[in-house]
């Protein structure tokens, strides 16, 4: 009967469980779990078999010896007493690994110490010489573990941890242990669904460890397969028949699995960078024909599987600083459940985060949790079963909008000024209305001091209203005024079936010195909305401006038609509206820059709401002199900046109509020869400089930048179509 060797193997704590169960199938008897570790017990062929199959361990570790220690030095004796001939020679190197506190010894390094002390003086007292020390590249590795006085001494089988499999040489900035990706995958059922020839993708793949991973599950591959290199292949007690046998076995296995039709396992990541990393790392694992890698945004994932087949979705999505500002993964994980409920209906899920808090924005009910730990980050891993019963959507937009419209026919009782008012604004949501539902807007200007007297403006923003009052001349009575203004108010409810806390309310007037930049409140309610297939978050409360013009809708749409495959700059980017159109619209890359952080971590937002990735850059800073320094080439640039700023972060003062031929010939540098310059400001006395029109082409489109819910203000802005002389 073969020899019973007791047998620990190490592991990140919270994967004991899953160790047990494939510990348990792997041979190992009796297996009982502790933190980060698994006992139990199993012949020299099981370890063989556990170093070679093991997904989930870091280090299998064979007991040699087990003994009591009060001090050091009876440390020493014991150890200097075991047969150390056994197990290496006086030519052998060796590495020491100590662990635990006791036997009269607190610092792991003197511990250490001690055991090699012990070690080397047996070997020289009994063959002549003695074993040099080699911590990188041991024949044999000793791992000692003492609590209290109990000590126990191991011998390393696995050498190096197990998790590093050999494919894996170039990673990315966040990776996850090829072990840990293993645990998240079998918690997530993959070994069955692989078995049934479930497809496997994952839309952030980073260098593909998730991939490799899932298709050597999937092809009945060893994990440890091409390693070289074993703790135990210098070790006196190894029997090498045994491995060998083990080893051809696994081989054949191998043959047989990638002999069969390979499962559809494919993944998608944004920044190109990666693409060729996990390529290598896909053809290192032998897996160049099972596992395919493909750049693309968050954004455009929508798995196509063979015969229409389902499988999982496995990610990791960013949970910490990889994206940058926090808030943005909100609107990252939205977009990610929004893409699972479109594309991947009937699908399962498994999405690993250490913020659990964001999957509740994922608009799906978790069916499962396991917690686990990425090092030393607590995590939990979600999982989903893609399905219309387990939806959790909020009210849609259009029918939001629909419901507004129908309700503006809803009788109100009210003064005669505001009963005048209300029918301007009948009159106007009338006009409206069929173009509204046609080009399915969301956001609207409806009514612009139209009628003298009532000088506001009022923005639908889906269910919402903003109302901006125009300060009256100092001719007008302040008291008739207020009244006229609380006509307003009275009249919004009834006529757009809105609740009055959705009406949001601002005094507009010209904002002198850093008070442009101030806020209004300190209210934080962001709320999404859409506009040509880009999604857009809107804040019209806290700030003078809501984040989103409207009347720039048209040149958004514009710039979207025009951006696929070009590279675009947005000066003075704002909130980034423009950026996210040119996203949607396949835009090879993007810059964004802006002197606000505010504005550019809405940006952020915004970006992440659509699935986009900070490969579309963000740049903190004063535009004339970025642009001054900057020395990349762009096929499309807008510039859309304000009339005048003197913010404390610039050096100077901005004027558009003095700086304008500086800032239109400094961009004129960075545009490519077939290039295009849109360039827009809402200064109503703007005039555009000769020089300009002498330089390059210049056309104006302002006529063309407007649809109907600004043409009775055609003053709004100004735009211009701005490239180079041919």
């Amino acid at each position: 009967m073969s020899q019973l060797y007791e047998l620990s193997l190490t592991c990140p704590k919270s994967l004991e469980g899953l160790l047990v169960e494939e510990a348990t199938e792997l041979g190992l008897q009796a297996a009982r779990e502790r933190v980060a570790v698994v006992q139990g017990q199993g012949t020299l062929e099981t370890a063989y078999r556990l170093c070679l199959w093991s997904r989930l361990a870091n280090r299998v570790l064979l007991v040699i010896h087990k003994f009591d220690a009060k001090t050091a030095d009876e440390l020493y004796q014991r150890i200097y007493e075991m047969d150390w001939a056994d197990h290496l020679t006086n030519q052998s190197t060796m590495a020491i690994e100590f662990s635990g506190k006791g036997a009269g010894i607190d610092n792991t390094h003197f511990g250490a110490l001690k055991v090699k002390d012990a070690i080397v003086d047996r070997l020289r007292d009994r063959l002549g010489n003695r074993p040099s020390i080699e911590k990188r590249n041991p024949d044999l590795r000793i791992n000692v573990h003492v609590q209290r006085n109990a000590v126990v001494v191991s011998l390393d089988l696995s050498g190096t941890s197990l998790h590093q499999r050999g494919y894996r040489l170039q990673q990315g900035a966040a990776p996850l242990k090829e072990n840990l990706a293993a645990a998240i995958l079998i918690r997530s059922g993959w070994k069955d669904l692989a078995k049934q020839g479930a497809a496997l993708t994952d839309p952030m793949c980073g260098v593909g460890t998730f991939l490799v991973e899932g298709a050597m599950i999937a092809a009945d591959i060893a994990p440890n397969l091409k390693r070289q290199e074993w703790g135990f292949t210098h070790w006196q007690g190894h029997i090498p028949s045994i491995w060998t046998r083990l080893l051809e076995e696994a081989q054949q296995r191998a043959v047989q699995g990638l002999s069969q039709t390979p499962n559809w396992i494919r993944g998608y990541e944004a920044d190109p960078r990666l693409i060729q990393p996990a390529r290598n790392n896909i053809e290192r694992a032998g897996l160049a024909d099972w596992v395919k890698i493909y750049q693309g945004e968050l954004a455009t994932f929508e798995p196509h599987p063979d015969k229409n087949q389902t499988g999982l979705v496995v990610c990791n999505p960013p949970y910490g600083e990889r994206l940058g500002e926090e808030a943005s993964l909100l609107y990252l994980y939205q977009h990610l459940g929004q893409r699972l409920r479109q594309y991947c209906l009937h699908w399962q899920a498994a999405v690993f985060t250490g913020a659990p808090q964001l999957g509740k924005r994922m608009g799906l009910r978790s069916h499962k949790q396991y917690a686990f730990f990425n090092g030393a980050l607590p995590c939990k891993l979600l999982l989903f079963k893609v399905e219309t019963d387990q939806f959790v959507t909020g009210d849609n937009a259009a029918a939001q909008t629909d419901k507004l419209l129908a309700d503006a026919l809803e009788p109100a009782r009210l003064s005669e000024g505001a009963q005048m008012f209300a029918n301007r604004l009948k009159k106007n949501l009338k006009a409206l209305s069929k173009w509204v539902k046609n080009e399915q807007i969301d956001c609207y200007r409806l009514y612009d001091a139209d009628m003298p007297e009532y000088a506001v403006a009022i923005d639908v923003y889906g269910n919402q209203v903003h109302v901006q009052e125009y300060a009256a001349p100092k001719t007008i009575d302040e008291n008739k005024a207020q009244a006229r203004f609380l006509d307003v108010i009275a009249a919004l409810p009834s006529v757009l079936g809105v609740k009055a806390e959705h009406i949001a309310i601002k005094r507009r007037e010209r904002q002198a010195g850093l008070r442009q930049y101030e806020r209004q409140a300190q209210k934080g309610e962001f709320f999404e909305v859409q506009e040509a297939g880009a999604k857009l978050l809107v804040n019209l409360t806290d700030y003078l401006d809501t984040g989103l013009f409207l009347d720039h809708r048209p040149m958004r749409r514009k710039i979207q038609q025009e951006a696929k495959g070009k590279r675009f700059l947005n000066l003075f980017c704002y909130t980034g509206s423009v950026t996210v159109h040119a996203a949607v619209g396949g835009a090879r890359s993007s810059t964004s820059v802006d002197l606000s952080k505010t504005y550019l971590d809405w940006a952020r937002r915004n970006l992440a709401l659509n699935g986009f990735s900070d490969k579309h850059r963000l740049e903190q800073g004063d535009v004339m002199q970025w642009i001054a320094q900057d020395r990349n080439e762009y096929d499309v640039i807008f510039i859309d900046p304000p009339t005048f700023s003197n913010s404390k972060r610039m050096e100077g003062v901005f004027d558009v109509q003095r700086d304008h031929v500086q800032l239109i010939s400094q961009a004129m540098q960075r545009l490519a020869k077939n290039g295009v310059l849109y360039f827009s400001n809402n200064f109503r006395r703007f005039e555009l400089d000769e020089s300009i029109m002498q330089r390059y082409t210049v056309v104006e489109i302002s006529a063309q930048t407007l649809d109907p819910d600004f043409k009775r203000n055609t003053k709004i802005h100004r735009a211009w179509r701005i490239s180079h002389a041919e």
